[in-house]
């Protein structure tokens, strides 16, 4: 589970107008491999298989865009979208991170040299901008704010060239509204922010969210960005989970071997107290990731299994509990780092321990809780219950 700043950092500056995608097209004179029809076929197609979690089908239908622009930023900007929804599996896995600001640095330095010689090029203002705009969120999502809002600013720049350009592309509505809503919505939401966001223009949260629900409705490229963007926003920001819910479930239908979208249903079943459902969602969360079914991973296990555990702390039946917590310890253990759900698992064995009246286990977990990372003010608590047991 991400920090409320990491949550922050999805919608933080201009970063997230990455997502207006494939789906910017070019009318009049000027050309743009984006209206190419074989960058176009092969363009959606790796995009549905991407958000199925293929990543190899996906890039091979990547690769012959590459092949057809051997010379252009698509490239591998196309290989870096890949290798950001493997990422986005497991954040806290930063080996790939070294590759991916590999490939969005080549597609921001070709995106550079295309300007030089033409400063309104479309393509590179596009790639360009999405390029800073994924470099930004890895950024954000690493602690590094700075560099992300300078990012931003620099990603913002090439959107505003952009939208003078093409002042009537629907789907650049949707980048821009995204802006709309999360400058808006961030500097109230996480006022940290606002030194930052001053210098960005305001936004407009009503007109931001009405716009990203249109694009929902009646995208084409953009319609499963859309939609997930549109999911997180109900989530975190408007607290409306009827709502998410519909947009998770239509991820679910049309990405069903998306584990990253099925963890999501259970998360929003749990927040929203709906705690029988989330189980039963994460246990077949679980099941498939047992399975080694595609697109499951470790990462979506560790959720599973702590949420599993925390609905049945909640019935008060702690020796099951116990059972998914001590899997939980031995799935985490070959983590080199700690993550939220190692250290939390650690604090809530301790808790599960004092219910069952094993005291001395108990202060043991809590002893090794502060050892670890600081995750959801895990020490806090646990000093807490070394002083007071925790009772149940």
């Amino acid at each position: 589970m991400r920090s409320p700043q990491s949550y922050a950092a999805w919608g933080f500056g201009i970063i997230l107008l990455i997502a207006c995608g494939f789906a910017l097209r070019t009318t009049g004179p000027d050309a743009s491999v984006l209206d190419d029809p074989l960058v176009r076929t092969e363009g959606r197609a790796g995009l549905e298989r991407l958000y199925d979690l293929d990543f190899a089908a996906a890039q091979t239908h990547f690769s012959r865009i590459t092949r057809r622009y051997p010379d252009h930023p698509i490239g591998p900007f196309l290989t870096g979208l890949n290798l950001w929804w493997q990422m986005l599996q497991d954040l806290s896995d930063r080996s790939r991170d070294k590759a991916f600001y590999g490939l969005m640095e080549a597609v921001i330095a070709q995106c550079d040299r295309r300007l030089r010689r033409n400063p309104q090029d479309l393509d590179a203002l596009f790639l360009k901008s999405a390029a800073l705009g994924f470099r930004g969120r890895l950024r954000s999502n690493r602690g590094d704010w700075f560099r992300a809002a300078l990012d931003g600013k620099r990603a913002l720049d090439a959107v505003m060239a952009l939208a003078r350009l093409r002042p009537q592309s629907p789907d650049f509505r949707f980048g821009k509204a995204l802006y709309d809503y999360y400058a808006a919505v961030i500097p109230e939401r996480y006022p940290f922010t606002k030194p930052v966001m001053s210098f960005f223009p305001s936004g407009n949260r009503a007109a931001g969210l009405r716009q990203i629900e249109e694009t929902a409705r009646q995208g084409y490229y953009l319609q499963p960005e859309a939609v997930y963007f549109l999911a997180m926003i109900y989530y975190l920001f408007e607290e409306d989970y009827s709502r998410t819910l519909e947009q998770v479930r239509w991820l679910r239908e049309h990405y069903p071997n998306n584990g990253y979208f099925h963890a999501l249903e259970g998360r929003v079943y749990i927040r929203w107290g709906r705690w029988a459902q989330g189980r039963q969602t994460f246990e077949k969360v679980l099941e498939r990731y047992q399975k080694g079914q595609r697109g499951y991973h470790a990462a979506q296990a560790e959720q599973a299994l702590y949420f599993i555990a925390l609905s049945y702390m909640m019935e008060r039946r702690y020796e099951t509990a116990l059972s998914y917590l001590l899997q939980l310890e031995a799935l985490t253990a070959r983590r080199k780092e700690d993550t939220y759900f190692k250290v939390m698992g650690r604090l809530r064995q301790g808790m599960v321990y004092d219910a069952l009246g094993r005291r001395d286990i108990a202060r043991l977990r809590y002893r090794e809780v502060l050892q670890m990372k600081d995750f959801g003010n895990a020490q806090e608590r646990a000093r807490a219950y070394l002083q007071r047991p925790f009772r149940g």
